[in-house]
This record gives structure tokens, sequence and C-alpha cells, in this order.
């Protein structure tokens, strides 16, 4: 990793659900330009590291630092404002709206002329600009993840933190949505992806976190992971 200060870090974050104890010592860091992965199982505390570092749950101890600034005990619209934003698991369009009407649903926050933004989606995806009047919810499982990406760009984000994006699609689809994200990254834009498909994810970032019940158990530039014998026997079937 770069010697430039990181653009998320999660230093020594303790969260809890009540009683319990979900998050361990969580020690994660995100540098701009970066994809990293975030790579966990069922119930390893995944869902809970993205509603951590946007704020819609708090740690018990440890910081959450974005940009620069402890944002520990900042809201989620506070963080949305600075400049996270989220692609949530199942993408969540608004379904009876139409393409465009998505997309600029993702401006929502800004008060400037953001026409440009929407070109540079267009650009991105040339198939939204031709399904611009179609209602999103009639749209196919990979063009609804392109939709729910280019509406969080056009917050215009540091950080794009996207979670499970492989979920509930069809094999074809997955590669698919891999490309995509590889696109954005590859627009610039720094990402942290939460995945159960190791494979495609490490395939795609630049370094990987693996977690276990509420701990991060592994970490290391993606290729290195991608040859680790107990990531290997553990998500990658190998």
């Amino acid at each position: 990793m770069s010697d430039q200060p990181p653009l998320l870090a999660f230093r020594g974050v303790n969260t809890y659900y009540g009683q319990i104890h979900i998050l361990r010592d969580v020690a994660l860091e995100v540098r701009a330009g970066e994809l990293v992965c975030l790579l966990g199982g069922n119930a390893s505390g995944k869902s809970t590291m993205l509603k951590t570092a946007l704020g819609i749950v708090s740690p018990r101890s440890g910081t959450v630092e974005f940009d620069g600034e402890d944002v520990t005990g900042q809201t989620t619209s506070y963080r949305i404002a600075r400049g996270m934003a989220i692609v949530p698991e199942n993408r969540r369009l608004f379904a009876p709206m139409t393409v465009l009407e998505n997309l600029q649903m993702g401006a929502y926050l800004r008060q400037d002329d953001y026409s440009e933004d929407l070109e540079s989606v267009y650009e991105l995806f040339p198939l939204l600009a031709d399904r611009k009047s179609q209602l999103a919810g009639t749209l196919s499982g990979g063009e609804q993840q392109m939709v729910a990406m280019g509406r969080a760009l056009m917050a215009k984000p540091k950080l794009l933190l996207m979670d499970e994006p492989s979920m509930g699609l069809a094999p074809i689809l997955v590669e698919q949505s891999f490309e995509i994200i590889q696109r954005v990254h590859q627009a610039g834009v720094s990402i942290l992806v939460v995945e159960q498909n190791a494979n495609m994810a490490l395939s795609i970032a630049d370094y990987g976190y693996v977690l276990a019940t509420g701990r991060i158990v592994l970490s290391d530039d993606a290729a290195a992971l991608a040859e680790h014998e107990e990531l290997k026997k553990a998500y990658l079937g190998r």
C-alpha cells in the first residue's frame, strides 16, 4: 500500500448490537484511488462494517476516519455530504421511476449543476442513455446494477461503498457486474467492495481483507491473498 494517508480508516473499532460483540478491534484502510475488497462469509460482520463506515451504527470504542477527519460521532448524512456513497445490496432502485429519475436521486444532496456528471455516467454506461425513460423495475439485473452504480456516482463520491454486488445475479451477470466495478475504478473512483465471491473480488482489487466472526484474520495485496492457502481452502474452493 502507498504512503499517502488513507481515505477511510478503521482504527481499533469495536461495534456491538446490544450485548453482542460484532466487530472486534478492526483495523482497515482504503487509500485514494484504491479498490479494496472485504471478504467474509455469512455473519462474519461484513454488513456491520459498512454500517459502521456510514455511521448507521456507532462503535463502542475505536475511531472511523474519513478524508483526514475523525467522523466517529458524525451522522450518516454528514458522511454522505463529505463524499461517501453506497451501492446497497440488491441494488434497491426506485422501481416505478425511470432510469433518469433514479440517477437524479443520487444528486439530491447537491446544490450545483450536475448535468456534466450525468453525461459522465452515460459515457460510462451508454446503455443507460438509451434507456433513460424506461422504468428501472423493468431492467435486467445487470442493467439495474449499472443504474445503482450510476446513481451513487451522481453524488460525486470520494469513496464508493459496495454491499455484495454479486448477490442474486446469474453467473454471467456476476462477471458483467465486476467489469462495471472495474470500469468505475479505472475512472478514478476509490472503492470498498464487501463481497462473498472471493475469486471475482480479488481478481479486480488492489488490496483485500478477510473478516471472520468480526475479526480481520488476513490482509494483503489482492494477488498475494488469492494464493493464500487458508483462503483457498475457505473461500476459493481450491
